[in-house]
């Protein structure tokens, strides 16, 4: 078995060294349901070895870098079945399973968000993320209306998911180091989650807000705006002073919009 894996800076390869760490994320997933585990970006395994203590056959992983790929099948011999060597930001889930997933990873902080906008693509079958990422979006991921932070992620993850950020990691425990401090949040899943309005309506008032989120509203959703969002009393606000549930109120006349639009 070779003895280390090259960490590669186009992949965004900062490999987890320490195992009191690896520990301590694998033993804040929950593992919720009895589904599948799916660890995201294993590297060179020290995390993946106590998931497969915590989950045996229950874990699977998904790893793009075929050297980590190699070194894990060396590694763990009883896993390769579940090795999967592929892009994750373009893996369907139902693909392995149609059941519950949790899902668990030391992220590559350049795909760290795109992963979990794929996620959100499956909000009926993750029930839980446990991750680590760049403490500054681990911050904004787990931020609240009213804060800078706050943001379209913030909102999203926010319909589907109860947040929170666990602790904060230290450069030292990667090789190699990164440049930033690195967090370490939760997510878990909201019982009965059923959204008021479409996906499609949601995510589009979310965006266009926080794409001008200097702005109040009434100006930033100027291409969305109707009487009906103007009877909300939200013009004058900016997106970062609305909660989850008010998006979803605008995310349901912007539906009522449409609809209006396609009438004859």
């Amino acid at each position: 078995m070779p003895k280390s894996v090259r960490p590669k800076k186009s992949l965004g390869q900062h490999f987890l060294t320490d195992i009191p760490t690896a520990l301590r994320i694998a033993d804040g997933l929950g593992g919720l349901d009895g589904g599948i585990v799916l660890e995201v970006g294993p590297g060179m395994g020290v995390l993946t070895g106590r998931l497969l203590e915590r989950f045996g056959e229950r874990l699977w992983v998904v790893e793009i870098d075929g050297e980590s790929v190699a070194y894990l099948s060396k590694k763990f011999p009883d896993l390769v079945p579940r090795i999967l060597q592929e892009d994750f930001l373009h893996l369907d889930l139902k693909r392995i399973t149609t059941g519950p997933v949790s899902v668990i990873g030391n992220f590559p902080y350049n795909i760290s968000s795109q992963i979990l906008f794929r996620l959100l693509e499956y909000p009926q079958q993750v029930m839980e993320i446990t991750g680590m990422f760049q403490r500054e979006v681990a911050q904004r991921l787990t931020s609240g209306p009213g804060s800078r932070e706050y943001g379209i992620l913030s909102v999203l993850m926010g319909a589907y998911f109860d947040s929170e950020y666990l602790y904060s990691v230290p450069p030292e425990v990667f090789l190699p180091p990164p440049k930033v401090t690195s967090g370490v949040i939760r997510f878990v899943r909201k019982d009965n989650i059923s959204l008021p309005c479409t996906t499609s309506a949601f995510k589009t008032v979310v965006k266009t807000a926080f794409n001008q989120r200097r702005k109040t509203l009434r100006n930033a959703l100027s291409v969305l705006w109707t009487p009906e969002l103007e009877s909300t009393g939200y013009g004058g606000l900016r997106a970062e002073q609305l909660s989850v549930d008010q998006f979803l109120q605008l995310g349901v006349l912007e539906d009522e919009r449409r609809l209006q639009m396609i009438k004859p």
